[in-house]
């Protein structure tokens, strides 16, 4: 008889464990162990417990193919989470791991196969290609193409949360704490809304204050005492949560008539528009997208957009500041150029016009749009179309953690037709759809990739824009942590074109997660390893670092809602001098919209308790040592790029720290 020792982990998040029988069989080349019940004496499957057993074979089974587990119901259900199995050989030879990382639910058998990496080709067991074909053809009925509506990427086939498989959905703590989250913030800032109706009049912008109480971060603080300065404005188009707007202006838009004299004295000393607009350091923020996007009614009154042009100035001693407004596409009377020697009311109220497009633009395409459902469409097509041995399954399954479920909670919660955008948010409605079908339209590939995005907008010599000089270090320890890794299983370009799972994630991510956008410029194949390689790293650029650079610091910019207001409430003003403090007022969001907006922005961006960082991955999908030392690598990388930004913020009056490796999650967990 041959005695095989084998180690089984229970998962570590609550209800992990299991009081139901559990059987193990091993099935090798040569045969099939005994079933086995896995009992020892005491409490077996407890959470985060990692129990030893022993399991029988008549004869000796050959090289281990897979590890069958089954689960049977003893008197109620209770669902039991495996991490990995371990299966030493008789004569205490190396242990093998198999990774399991799901759930089993119900009266089930799972088998799962020895952890390292396969293509296709290189499994030869009918056995083992048999599990192969049989785990896609599963995964393919449980997770399935949708399209929430026309004209933006397609994602899960699910109504709600619910729907989703136990296996992609959060697990009870996550739960519990992003439900309890918004809860407690919503409930603070009710207390707010009471106590500031039982106050004073809500008249002035110092009585925005009054909503500033335990809800709030050292950077929110201090956008409050200097939201008003234009050098933080511009600061703002560098760092803030949407970077990727502001783009050289080479020559002016014919809809934007700025003039010389207008904006003469905003310039340096000895110098004119037409010299600084060929120097290079006249940069323009357009949005637009804006113009004519359906606009929101809440509690019977309508909300009011704005499309306006920004042109900007990288002065010499003041840095990056803004020079001239126009509030809409078109100019004309009604639509006067504002500038920064007008009446201080009256230019202040044209930079909060564009704090308003600002948070429309960064919340629906920098962040939902080119985050979250981007992400979206690499998680589905991974999930049907490449088994769990598959290389790029175990690159890219920790990258796509808990993506599903926050964008399912998303869609029901945030941007549906009752959803909190609709009761706070000035596209709220028809609006976000529409402003997300335009973008969609003209997105591209390789606006998707950094060094591209930023050559593309003329921004390569912007100073103190941390948000390049970051994210191009994380682009670069990304791809060659990517390149590093597919190089262990990828020798050369035909091993890329001759993987037909790989062919088939392709087609699926072309054809139908991006589909109608013809201008989006992804092929339906790969055609070699730098192909494959780049898009890796787009997908876990975006995942992480890109997503962290919108989603992070989206309280500290919008806490104080005058700076990044969610909606207005009155028309643009036409003209300067007739701009009141009343008219900012009338404008601005009122008490109840000031308080929500609070409260989900804290909601979102907060740090979440059970983040994984970036580059760390505590599910071992990798088991091979070649692997393991690419990771060790990126890890290495990430430190050197962790240090070089505290180093380079300290002593910063104004810190940005949203991309430090160590506050980046893993995957778009929120």
């Amino acid at each position: 008889m041959e005695e095989y020792k084998v180690t089984v982990a229970t998962g570590t998040s609550e209800y992990s464990g299991t009081n139901n029988y559990i059987y193990v069989t091993l099935v090798g080349e040569n045969g099939q162990s005994e079933r086995t019940i896995l009992d020892n004496p005491g409490l077996d499957f407890c959470r985060g417990a990692v129990d030893e057993y022993k399991v029988c074979s008549p004869a000796p089974l050959g090289p281990l193919l897979l590890v069958r587990l089954e689960k049977q119901r003893y008197w109620v259900e209770d669902n039991w989470f495996c991490r990995y199995v371990t299966v030493e050989p008789p004569g205490g030879g190396i242990a093998l791991t198999f990774p399991c990382y799901r759930w089993l639910i119900g009266d089930v058998k799972v088998e799962i196969r020895e952890g390292t990496a396969k293509r296709l080709c290189e499994d030869t067991s009918p056995q083992l290609l048999a599990h192969r074909k049989a785990e896609l053809q599963e995964r393919q009925t449980i997770y399935r193409w949708t399209a929430w509506a026309s004209g933006i990427p397609k994602c899960i086939d699910a109504k709600t949360e619910a729907d989703l498989h136990q296996d992609v959905r959060f697990d009870s703590e996550k739960r519990s704490d992003f439900e309890g989250s918004l809860h407690y913030a919503i409930l603070e800032l009710s207390l707010k809304k009471l106590a500031i109706r039982f106050g004073k009049s809500w008249d002035d912008l110092e009585d925005f204050k009054r909503c500033f109480w335990k809800l709030k971060s050292p950077i929110a603080e201090y956008c409050m005492e200097h939201w008003k300065e234009d050098w933080f404005f511009g600061y703002q188009c560098l760092n803030g949560s949407n970077p990727r707007m502001i783009q050289r202006c080479k020559e002016l838009p014919g809809n934007f008539p700025v003039s010389g004299d207008m904006v003469q004295g905003s310039l340096a000393p000895r110098t004119t528009l037409d010299k600084e607009l060929k120097a290079g350091n006249i940069y323009l923020i357009d949005y637009a997208i804006m113009d004519g996007v359906p606009t929101n009614v809440i509690r019977g009154k309508p909300q009011y957009i704005a499309a306006p042009l920004c042109l900007l100035y990288e002065h010499p001693d003041q840095g990056l500041i803004p020079i001239a407004i126009q509030l809409g596409q078109t100019p004309g009377l009604d639509t006067p150029i504002f500038l920064p020697n007008d009446p201080p009311l009256a230019w202040l109220l044209a930079k909060i016009w564009v704090r308003h497009s600002e948070f429309q633009v960064f919340q629906l395409l920098s962040h939902l749009l080119r985050t979250h459902l981007l992400v979206e469409v690499f998680c589905v097509a991974t999930l049907r179309q490449l088994p769990a041995v598959h290389p790029v399954y175990k690159l890219l399954a920790p990258h796509l953690r808990y993506t599903l479920e926050i964008n399912c909670r998303g869609r029901t919660q945030l941007v549906s037709a009752d959803g909190i955008f609709k009761r706070v948010v000035s596209t709220g409605g028809e609006g976000l759809l529409v402003l997300s079908q335009r973008e969609y339209k003209v997105l591209t590939y390789r606006s998707l990739q950094p060094c591209w995005d930023f050559q593309q907008r003329g921004a390569t010599t912007l100073k103190d824009y941390f948000y390049r000089e970051h994210s191009l270090m994380l682009w670069d320890a990304i791809h060659s942590f990517v390149s590093g890794m597919i190089s262990v299983y990828y020798q050369c370009d035909s091993d890329v074109v001759e993987d037909p799972e790989l062919q088939t994630w392709i087609k699926d991510i072309a054809e139908e997660g991006f589909v109608d956008v013809p201008t989006f410029g992804l092929s339906n194949e790969l055609k070699n390893k730098a192909e494959l390689v780049t898009l890796l790293s787009v997908a876990i650029f975006t995942s992480t670092a890109q997503h962290a650079a919108t989603n992070n610091g989206q309280f500290d910019w919008c806490a104080w809602v005058p700076n990044t207001p969610c909606t207005m409430r009155h028309p643009t003003p036409t003209d300067k001098d007739a701009v009141t403090m009343e008219m900012i007022m009338d404008s601005l969001p009122d008490v109840s919209q000031t308080c929500l907006e609070m409260a989900i922005t804290w909601h979102l961006g907060r740090p979440q308790p059970d983040a994984v960082p970036l580059g760390q991955y505590p599910e071992q999908y990798f088991t091979e040592p070649q692997a393991q030392e690419v990771i060790d690598r990126f890890r290495k990388e990430l430190k050197d790029i962790e240090e070089h930004i505290l180093s380079q913020n300290q002593g910063l009056e104004l810190p940005y720290l949203f991309l430090l490796p160590s506050r980046i999650e893993n995957s778009i967990t929120i």
